[in-house]
């Protein structure tokens, strides 16, 4: 068995012996005969951001070679708002290398993800997946880089309160059983992730534990590890399906809402980023910074105002992008501070020998740990449509790549980790700030659209759909007219509780 294969937990991968990148027509077939495999799924997401599903029954060979060739037809207007009822039929085609066994379903069943075509049969321009395979595309045409994330996907579990050994509230980071109760249930769910293909780095428990009357929040997160572009956006998709899934069948509730409550702490996507060439990671270069990585970090300021836009989709999304929990609202970078917009995590830079000072056995040789360092935009949340997101992410990367004044850019928004201290307060004050609604986040991508339909990325109709839709939500005062009434924002979370 292929050493990228044999202790790979997707059981496609290890029956057909070779990486999801690699599956065609003939290995889905040769699984789906193999292992008596009776349905397909095609699952697609969206502008919602869930996964929606095509259930078949296979019923001969030439049926599933029909199946998996031509695709099937599907009502793009009850999928999309911006595609008009008499012109809304699709081509939903399957994307081989996203194949997994259903971990849910009684009848063994294989899942794939679609790509949209029009009725030309070409890719559908204002598609999610297609503007993020665009957008990647553009960049490695116009920079060389190519592009690989990895999210972190935080949530709630609500369940009843069990007395015994309760959390400390707001203090459940990295806690373990039996203080933290849904431990199993968080294994369970990154094994079914990494089933279907997800990449995961970790799991734990985060800050957030909270009782409210007679039932528990648990806040927890799943990371996942950094990927191709195009592979993490299906991942993350793929990984919030499993997370309800599973919590429907142990009868809890699951959610991904930005924001539960006042003063407790809300839920956010993370996104790590990082340029690649001939293999490396670019966004490293002595043991430093690279001043690409710096140009890159320009770029996610510059458009940081309209990408909002994209990766918080909701009126709870402002109201954790708020002062003191750990989410940004200045647009600022700088290294390891948690309340930048723009973080540079602990890297592993210096030149100490850390597994040969606790083991000492191990030898003095060095590892190249320059893959590891990546640059993390801080505030989306669970209401992203994540292919747009990332690929707006892309498109910032790229312009800052391009940006001619980009170095100075970022160096006049680099902030020390001691800037949110009292005596920095002037500086603060200079700095931008994000958006404060999902209105004033529309007016800025109005404002900056332009960058994002630059080399036909983003379609024109894409963008118009994106402010009609955070426009519709008439929040320009919400803040102000419910703050401090608990039963307004409950009812407002409750609204938007399974975004995304």
């Amino acid at each position: 068995m292929s050493k990228n294969t044999s202790m790979n937990p997707n059981p496609l991968v290890q029956y057909l012996n070779k990486p999801a990148e690699e599956f065609t027509k003939a290995d889905i077939i040769k699984y789906i005969e193999d292992n008596n495999v009776e349905m397909i799924n095609f699952r697609y997401a969206s502008i919602d951001g869930r996964l929606k599903t095509l259930n078949f029954v296979i019923t001969s060979r030439e049926h599933l070679e029909t199946i998996l060739t031509c695709g099937e037809r599907v009502d793009g207007s009850s999928l999309f708002k911006h595609i008009e009822a008499g012109s809304s039929d699709l081509y939903v085609i399957p994307r081989f290398k996203t194949a997994f066994l259903n971990p849910f379903t009684r009848i063994p069943t294989i899942d794939i993800l679609c790509a949209f075509y029009n009725k030309d049969g070409e890719p559908l321009d204002s598609a999610p997946e297609y503007i993020l395979r665009k957008a990647h595309k553009v960049l490695k045409e116009r920079t060389g880089y190519s592009f690989e994330v990895m999210g972190e996907l935080e949530y709630y579990i609500i369940s009843r309160k069990d007395d015994l050994f309760l959390a400390d509230d707001q203090r459940g980071y990295h806690e373990s059983e039996p203080f933290s109760k849904w431990a199993e249930f968080r294994r369970d769910a990154m094994l079914y992730i990494a089933q279907t293909g997800g990449l995961i780095k970790y799991g734990h428990s985060e800050v957030g534990n909270f009782t409210l009357g007679d039932m528990v929040y648990e806040q927890n997160e799943i990371e996942f590890l950094p990927t191709t572009l195009e592979d993490a956006a299906d991942q993350l998709l793929i990984a919030k399906w499993i997370l309800r899934q599973l919590a429907y069948k142990h009868g809890v509730t699951v959610t991904f809402a930005p924001k539960i409550t006042v003063g407790k702490a809300g839920s956010g996507m993370h996104i790590h980023t990082r340029l690649m060439k001939d293999g490396r990671n670019a966004m490293i270069e002595n043991r430093k910074l690279s001043d690409v990585a710096k140009k890159a970090i320009a770029g996610y300021l510059d458009l940081a105002p309209s990408l909002t836009a994209f990766g918080n989709m909701n009126p709870t999304s402002y109201f954790r992008l708020v002062p003191h929990q750990e989410a940004p609202t200045n647009i600022c970078w700088g290294d390891r501070n948690r309340s930048v917009l723009v973080r540079v995590p602990l890297g592993w830079t210096g030149k100490a020998n850390m597994i040969k000072d606790v083991n000492p056995l191990e030898s003095d040789e060095q590892f190249d740990h320059s893959m590891k360092q990546t640059v993390e935009f801080r505030c989306p949340d669970g209401s992203a449509d994540v292919y747009l997101l990332l690929a707006g992410l892309t498109v910032a990367a790229r312009h800052g790549i391009e940006m001619a004044n980009a170095l100075e850019f970022a160096e006049k928004r680099y902030v020390d980790v001691n800037i949110f201290n009292e005596e920095y307060k002037e500086r603060l004050s200079l700095l931008d700030q994000l958006p404060v609604c999902c209105a004033d986040s529309a007016d800025q991508l109005e404002r900056q659209a332009n960058i994002y339909m630059e080399y036909n990325v983003f379609p024109k109709s894409m963008i118009d759909g994106v402010i009609k839709l955070l426009k519709s939500f008439n929040d320009s005062h919400l803040r102000e007219e419910i703050t401090g009434n608990n039963d307004a924002i409950l009812s407002l979370v409750n609204k938007y509780f399974h975004c995304g």
